[in-house]
C-alpha cells in the first residue's frame, strides 16, 4: 500500500497545474475538467476554490504576474522611457511563455494585490517626471495595452515560440494578394520578425506620449 502523500489541492496548485496544462492544450482546451483530470481528483472538488473558469484565469494571470516580477526589483534610476521599455518588454516575454497567454491575461483580474507595489512605485517615478496622475495613469495603461495586443496577434500566428500556425505563409499569402500588391507586400511586416516590429511599436508609442504630454 503506498504511503505517498499528495500535496494539498489549494488555488496555488490548481493554478499551477492549470499553467502547465495551458502549454499542451491551449485556452480552448482548458477546462476545469481538464485539469481535474491532471490532478486526479473529481472535477467538483475545483469548485470549492474556483466558482467558474474565469475565476480560475484570474487566478492564473495572477500566478503569471507573480512569477513575472520573482527575483527582480525596479531600478529607482530609471527614466520614465525606461521603466515603460523594460516593463512592456518584460510582459511580453512573459506572455510569450504560455500558450494563449496574451489571452489569459487580458480581462483578467488579479485575485491579491501582487501588483500594487510596482504599480505604487510606476506612478510615483511618473509624477515625479512631471506627469498628472491622470497622464501617468493613461501612459502606462495604453502602453500596456499596446503590449497585450500585439502579442495577442503575434501568438494567433505562432502560440508558442518555434510554432507557426497553418495559413501564415507569407508566399502563399503574396500570391493570393497578386491583385493587391502593396497589401501583398505588408505580410511580411504584419506576420514575421515580431522581435523588431514589438520594438518599433513600442517606441512609437512612447514617442506619441512624449509628444503629447510634453515632458522631458
Amino acid at each position: 500500500m503506498s504511503t505517498e502523500r499528495r500535496a494539498p489541492l489549494d488555488r496555488q496548485r490548481v493554478a499551477d497545474t492549470a499553467l502547465k496544462l495551458l502549454n499542451e492544450v491551449g485556452l480552448d482546451g482548458l477546462t476545469l475538467r481538464a485539469i481535474a483530470r491532471e490532478l486526479d481528483v473529481k472535477a467538483p472538488a475545483l469548485y470549492w476554490h474556483f466558482k467558474d473558469k474565469q475565476a480560475l484565469l484570474d487566478e492564473m494571470a495572477t500566478e503569471m504576474y507573480r512569477r513575472m516580477i520573482a527575483g527582480t526589483s525596479l531600478d529607482p534610476g530609471d527614466t520614465w522611457r525606461e521603466r515603460l521599455l523594460k516593463s512592456n518588454r518584460g510582459l511580453r516575454s512573459s506572455l510569450l511563455g504560455y500558450r494563449d497567454g496574451a489571452k489569459v491575461f487580458s480581462g483578467s483580474r488579479f485575485t491579491s494585490l501582487v501588483h500594487a507595489e510596482q504599480m505604487e512605485d510606476n506612478l510615483r517615478l511618473f509624477t515625479a517626471a512631471g506627469f498628472t496622475l491622470a497622464q501617468a495613469v493613461r501612459a502606462t495603461g495604453t502602453t500596456y495595452l499596446y503590449t497585450l495586443g500585439f502579442v495577442t496577434e503575434e501568438q494567433g500566428v505562432q502560440p508558442l515560440p518555434g510554432e507557426r500556425r497553418e495559413g501564415f505563409d507569407i508566399d502563399e499569402r503574396a500570391r493570393l494578394m497578386a491583385d493587391f500588391p502593396l497589401s501583398a507586400q505588408a505580410g511580411a511586416e504584419l506576420f514575421q520578425d515580431y522581435d523588431r516590429h514589438f520594438e518599433e511599436g513600442l517606441a512609437l508609442v512612447v514617442a506619441g506620449i512624449e509628444a503629447s504630454y510634453r515632458v522631458a
